[in-house]
Parts: C-alpha cells; structure tokens; sequence
C-alpha cells in the first residue's frame, strides 16, 4: 500500500540551481499574498493523535475561502501585469481553486470564468457565482474542464490559472511551509493530501531547501491516484479513478505537468488509504474535535492515524487542507 521510499528519512539538502529558484519563488510569494490571505493558525489536537506523538494540524479550513487555494490564486493574479489582469482569466476547477480565484479576482477587480464538469457539487458552483465568476460547464471529469478551460484562454487571449500546473500557483501553495517552520520549530515530518500536486509540491520544494531534514509525506486516496502511478511510472499516464470522499483531490493529470517532476523530487514517502479510512478520520475529526472538514484533509490524517505508532517521540504536522465539505459527504459521515 505503500510507495517504496525514494530517499532517506533525512535526505541531504539539494543545493541545485533548480531549487534555489523554488526557493525564491516561495519567498517572492508569501510577500506578495501576506495583504491577501489568512496566516493559518497552528492547534495541537491530542484527541487525534496516537500517544507519544507531537501532532500538529495547520488549519487552511480556516483560510478565507475556507481552503488553501486561496495561496496560489492569489499569487498567481498578483503576478500578472495590469493588462493580462484587464483581459480577464480563466480557471478550471470543481470547487475549492474556482472559489479561490473567483475571490481574489473580484477582491482585485478581474472578471473571472471558472469551467466545471458535470460532478461539481451544486453548493460550490453557487459559491464560485456568488463571487461573481462565471461558470461553463463541460465534460464529466475535472480534466475535461480543464482542457476545455485552456482551449478557450488560448482562443481568448485571457490568462489560464491551472489549479496545479503553474509554478506561480505552486509557489503560492508553498507559502504553508514558511509558516509551518515559523510556528512549529524542529518540524520532522510532514503529512499532505495529493491531487494535481500543487500542495504538496510547493511544501515539499521549500523545504527541500529551507528544511531538508523534514520528511514530506504525500497522502493519496487508493480510489484516485493518477500522479502516484505517474511518479511510479516516470511519466503521466491515465489511471482508472473510482468515487472519492477526497472530492478535492480527484481527477486527472494535465499531459507536461510541472507538478510531476517537483512531486517526485520534493516527496519522501507516498501513502494510499482507503475509503474507509478517510470517514473513520472525517467521523473522528468531527466527534473528537468538532471540525468539519473536507475528505482531503481527511486523506492526511488517515495516513498519520495509519502509521503513528512509527513516529514515535517526533514532531508531526498535518495539512487541514479545507473545509468545504459537500452536502454529499456530510450525508456520509453521518
């Protein structure tokens, strides 16, 4: 169930010219976002964690559009010069990054069209409009969407913000890891839910530079897997996917996706957990704590809970990714 390990516990710092400019991106990126997001805060939750375990949760649920995205969308349309951002921008994106560029864009003044496929929630379309971006939408899966949503940029001249596929994005997700070292000193390892690879690549870079004795850990759902399989097979390739509870995480991989190569670099150990799994730790972050949060922030803690009784006596954080639940999934926790 388990990727085997492509490097050590406490991998040696990477020095390359590659990484210094992950580095600096990062950097340049919680600078620009510091007047536009939340700095999250840290909470310790014994409740949650196995004894003997340092455990500590960063809370993006608590983020202003209720998931981290808000980071990378936000830097991304900072970045752009006046005129891109007066054409407009396109995104793809079944919920939290339409949401997120939906927000910065009406705080910056941008019209925005976010493409959804067919399984987007009801609840969070409503939201992306209530933000004043218009939705399209296309195809069944969120790749559709996507490639649908690059075509039309293409065709318009407008801007497309992958949800995954754009180092500015990335870097904007990264800026979780210049807090994470700043709130939680001696940081040994860090569990994060995967999808596109946004989240976890942007971590994983930084402290690849900025902490290398921090072990990352990328959490998949075994029922939507795509870049996991691709890490392993060297390339991107189509993986079957089956319903998730991890909605977020869902769907396909862009062909030439950055993420690919920066996951694979930036990530120490990979991790599936079942369907199973995910609930006992949405069911368990609700009872024990009182927290709502999404399946994908579940997929993190179900991997933790998987494994504690390996990391003894060190110092763990975990990626609350967002808490966006879908009525769906709600109905399922129960």
């Amino acid at each position: 169930m388990e990727m085997e390990k492509a490097k050590s516990k406490t991998p040696m710092p990477k020095m390359s010219h590659e990484n210094a400019e992950w580095d600096r991106r990062v950097l340049r990126a919680w600078e620009r976002i510091q007047s536009h997001v939340v700095e999250t805060p840290i909470e310790s939750a014994p409740e949650l964690a196995p004894e003997g375990l340092k455990v500590f949760f960063k809370m993006e649920n608590r983020q202003r559009t209720g998931s981290f995205k808000l980071r990378g969308a936000a830097n991304k349309l900072l970045s752009l010069t006046e005129h891109e951002r007066g054409r407009g921008v396109i995104a793809a994106s079944n919920g939290n990054h339409g949401l997120a560029v939906a927000d910065a864009a009406q705080t910056l003044g941008v019209a925005a069209e976010v493409y959804v496929s067919s399984h987007v929630s009801p609840a969070k379309a409503a939201r992306i409009e209530s933000q004043g971006a218009r939705i399209r939408r296309v195809g069944t899966n969120p790749l559709d969407a996507e490639l649908a949503a690059r075509a039309a940029a293409l065709q318009s001249g407008k801007v497309f913000i992958s949800p995954y596929n754009d180092p500015e994005v990335v870097a904007g997700q990264g800026t979780i890891a210049v807090e994470l070292l700043r709130q939680i000193p001696g940081l040994d390892t860090v569990y994060v839910a995967v999808g596109g690879g946004g989240l976890v690549g942007g971590i994983g870079a930084y402290l690849k530079w900025a902490s290398p004795r921090t072990e990352v850990v990328g959490c998949w759902p075994e029922n939507s897997r795509v870049l996991y399989e691709s890490i392993r097979a060297g390339e991107i390739i189509d993986y079957p996917e089956q319903p998730t509870l991890s909605e977020s995480t869902a769907g396909g991989l862009e062909s030439g996706s950055i993420t690919l190569n920066v996951c694979r670099d930036a990530i120490d150990r990979s991790m599936l957990v079942s369907e199973q799994e995910i609930l006992e730790a949405l069911r368990q972050a609700r009872k024990l704590k009182g927290w709502e949060i999404e399946g994908a922030a579940a997929v993190a803690l179900a991997a933790l809970r998987r494994e504690a009784s390996f990391e003894k006596n060190k110092t763990v954080a975990v990626i609350v990714c967002g808490g966006n639940v879908s009525p769906e999934v709600l109905r399922q926790i129960g």
